[in-house]
Parts: structure tokens; C-alpha cells; sequence
């Protein structure tokens, strides 16, 4: 069925190629339009000429065009997937990381929690506010997908900027559970429904069932769990900080430590500070790679040698986003485990105006959270605390308060000090004020 797409960030070399592979590997979206649009004329170039390339090799199954014009971009959108970064991202997270912990706070990664997912939400949101605004004007009906991070404050800053707009959040962090259930129960994963509940990168998994038989699957999980994952123990993945939380709380947080960790005040406690510099490094590694293989294949495109089968004959990138497009297209009901989406009575003891992470139904008439109900009291406890610092961060970024911007800082478990925030954002504001909003 014909449809058009947008990807937006699509220069980058590991969001636009790893997008098309998922949608070249489509029974369902032949003719549709994609287009390819950035702000990086010379890197959107190089994605359009390699998927140009892919498309003639897979027989002219899409309409493929490019564009720096986000306004031409969006003209006639069905679905926009959003993946932008700002600025040098290695860079920043890197300030991130290490500008809060110089003054005292024993943040972990600073990616999405803590006083530096603070700071990485305070660059990315003012974009994101302007694109979607963008697509409310002109698509309204659109669905907008959304990928970048920090998940939960980009999406709630979505919601309260443009509150008709039709959007989700994604994220794959959920796979790091997914890979080992079949394994750990001995059942195929097409015949288990997942259960997860919290936050993006915060999240348990509060229930597991078989599909054929109904059964309920927690009793088991949770009987096993500690000694299985304690014999996969991966210091990026479930570790002591995992074990210690399950053990507390009751339940296993799907995220792996290094997420787990942004949100809690003893996230040190029980991780190891190399290992969160040794993540950074190996994600920035790991993005290099991909680059390197992007520019060798147009390497050959230049010189006439590209590959007969392409990069995209085979494989999936495990991302989301294409097969609920598919299921909305198709009016083929679906369920996915995990997908961030506006509280509105899904988790009834956390704040109403959150983004949550949860399962969803899909199909032709919208995405729809799977109701929960209340989560037990400690877990709800952790995560409203992350809600109010979610809250008072986004709301420093639509009014551009200064003042507000300190407090966000300041009541962060991770922070806990207006002496600590005031220094840690003085700092972060001569490094980074050229990506920054104009707080007054």
C-alpha cells in the first residue's frame, strides 16, 4: 500500500541506511514515497546517491527524493521517523558525562537521566519542538515517529508543545531482555507477550504470558532470573546494579545497569565508573564502524564497482518503526511490547501528564496503551521522582527559564545541591551555549 514517509536526520549513516534496510525488506509498502531529508546537504547527498542505488537493485520498489526543505519535506506525510542529533555528539556526551561528576554529582552516563540528560535534552528538544510544529501545520495526521534521546523528555516536550499531534517514542533497549527469553524459558518468542512498565531506559517488566496457553510466565521468570542473568552477567547489561534493584523491588528492570543507573542516587554504588567511560567509547566506536562501511560501499558507488546484491539484500535492524507503519496501513492488529506513549490512565499512580514506556496495541484507527493499572508503591516512588525532574526540565526549555533550568538540576538524585547545579550549568553554558536556548 502507498504511503509517504519521511525520515528526518536521514544524512546520518546509521539512522537513514538502517531505516531503509527494515523498509526494503517490506511486503507491504511497495510504491510508497520516501524522503530523505537533513540539514547536512553534503551527507544527504551521499544517502540519497547509495539508496538511490539500493533501490534500483531491489527494482524501483520506492519513490525515493531528498530534500533540505523540511517544510517540502513534510507536504503530504502519512508517517515522519525523527532521528536527529545536535551538534558533535561524541563531544557533548562526553561534557555531559564529566562536567556534573567535576563538581560532585555521582552521575553515571548522562545520556538520558541525571544532570547530563538534562543538559542533552536541553540541545536536542528546541529543534524537535520546531519540527513537529512544523508537521502540525502542514501533516496534522501524520504519525511522527521519534527516536532521538533523551526519549521521555523529547516526547513530553511533544505533548505539551503541539498536544493534537499523533507521535510515539522508540526504543530498542527492550531487546536487551527479548534476546534472552527463549533461552531462559525454553519458549519461542512469537508465543510470549511482554509486560514491561516505567520509563524509557527506567522501566520492569511487571508481567510475561504465553500467548497459546494463557499461562502466566512470572512465577518462572522470577524464580530463575537472578541465576540465569548472574550467569550472563555483562557489565553493560544486567549486572550488580540489576540484581541489587531486582532483589529490593521485585521485579527485573529490562534497561541493563548503565541506563538503570542514570536515575538512581546509588547507581555508583554498584557500577564501575571506567565501565560507563568504556560504553561511551564503544558506542562512538561502534557508529565509526558503521560510517567506515557506509563510505567504503560509496567508495565503490564512485568508482563503479557497488555491490551486485547492495548492502540492504538481507537482514532487519530490529528497530520498530516499519512494522507498526505496516500494521496501521494494513489493518492487521498488533501488539508491541514497548513503546513510549502519553500516560492518559495507563499507570494510574504516576503522573497523568508523563510519557510512559508500555505495551500497545495497534492497528488502522491508532496505538493504544495497554492499561495497567497501579504499579507497586517503591516502584512507583523512584519513578515519580525522574516524572518531576522530567517535568521541571521541559518546562525550563518552553519558557526558557534559567531559574527553572537550576531547579531541574538542582533536585536531581544525582545532584542534590544549588551550589553543585548552579556550577554544573554556569560551565555547560559557556561550553555548549551555541546549542543551548536563551535562558533568561
Amino acid at each position: 500500500m502507498k504511503c509517504k514517509i519521511v525520515l528526518i536526520g536521514a544524512g546520518s549513516t546509521s539512522f537513514g541506511p538502517s531505516t531503509l534496510l527494515d523498509l526494503f525488506q517490506s511486503e507491504f509498502l511497495h510504491g510508497s514515497t520516501i524522503v530523505l531529508h537533513d540539514i547536512d546537504k553534503e551527507h544527504l547527498n551521499i544517502i540519497y546517491e547509495l539508496i538511490t542505488t539500493e533501490n534500483k537493485i531491489h527494482n524501483d520498489k520506492f519513490i525515493i527524493e531528498h530534500t533540505t526543505n523540511r517544510r517540502d519535506a513534510l507536504k503530504g506525510a502519512d508517517f515522519i521517523i525523527n532521528s536527529i542529533e545536535v551538534g558533535n555528539r561524541f563531544k557533548l556526551w562526553r561534557e555531559d558525562y564529566k562536567i556534573p561528576r567535576k563538581y560532585g554529582s555521582k552521575q553515571i552516563l548522562g545520556e538520558c537521566g541525571g544532570p547530563g540528560g538534562t543538559m542533552h535534552a536541553f540541545r536536542i528538544v528546541p529543534p524537535i519542538v520546531d519540527i513537529v510544529k512544523d508537521v502540525e501545520d502542514i501533516c496534522p495526521n501524520a504519525l511522527f515517529i521519534n527516536f532521538s534521546n533523551p526519549m521521555a523528555r523529547v516526547c513530553l516536550a511533544i505533548k505539551r508543545t503541539t498536544p493534537n499531534l499523533k507521535f510515539i517514542g522508540l526504543c530498542h533497549q527492550i531487546g536487551a531482555l527479548i534476546y534472552h527469553l527463549p533461552q531462559m524459558l525454553n519458549k519461542n518468542l512469537e508465543n510470549l507477550k511482554l509486560k514491561p512498565y516505567g520509563l524509557n531506559h527506567f522501566g520492569f517488566l511487571m508481567g510475561l504470558e504465553e500467548i497459546s496457553s494463557g499461562m502466566d510466565l512470572m512465577p518462572k521468570f522470577n524464580k530463575i532470573a537472578l541465576e540465569y542473568f548472574k550467569k550472563q552477567e555483562h557489565k553493560f547489561e544486567f549486572s550488580s546494579l540489576t540484581f541489587e534493584v531486582f532483589k529490593r523491588f521485585g521485579y527485573f528492570p529490562y534497561v541493563g545497569d548503565n541506563h538503570l543507573g542514570e536515575y538512581l542516587q546509588f547507581g555508583e554504588e554498584f557500577t564501575e565508573t571506567q565501565d560507563m567511560v568504556d560504553w561511551i567509547n564503544r558506542t562512538e566506536k561502534h557508529g565509526e564502524r558503521i560510517y567506515r562501511k557506509v563510505m567504503r560501499n560509496y567508495k565503490r558507488l564512485k568508482e563503479g564497482k557497488y555491490l551486485k546484491k547492495g548492502m540492504h539484500s538481507k537482514g532487519i535492524s530490529g528497530e520498530r518503526a516499519v512494522p507498526i507503519i505496516e500494521a496501521i496501513i494494513t489493518n492487521q492488529p498488533s501488539y508491541e511490547s514497548a513503546v513510549n506513549i502519553p500516560n492518559d490512565g495507563i499507570i494510574e499512580n504516576l503522573p497523568q501528564d508523563l510519557i510512559v514506556e508500555c505495551p500497545v496495541t495497534i492497528s488502522k484507527s491508532g496505538i493504544r496503551g495497554v492499561k495497567w493499572g497501579k504499579l507497586p508503591i517503591n516502584i512507583a516512588a523512584v519513578l515519580r521522582i525522574e516524572a518531576s525532574i522530567q517535568d521541571l526540565c521541559v518546562e525550563a526549555i518552553l519558557t526558557k527559564s534559567k531559574e527553572v533550568a537550576i531547579n531541574a538540576l538542582a533536585i536531581d538524585p544525582n545532584v542534590g545541591s544549588f551550589e553543585i547545579a548552579e556550577r554544573i550549568f554556569t560551565e555547560m553554558k559557556e561550553l555548549q551555549s551555541e546549542f543551548l536556548p536563551k535562558f533568561q
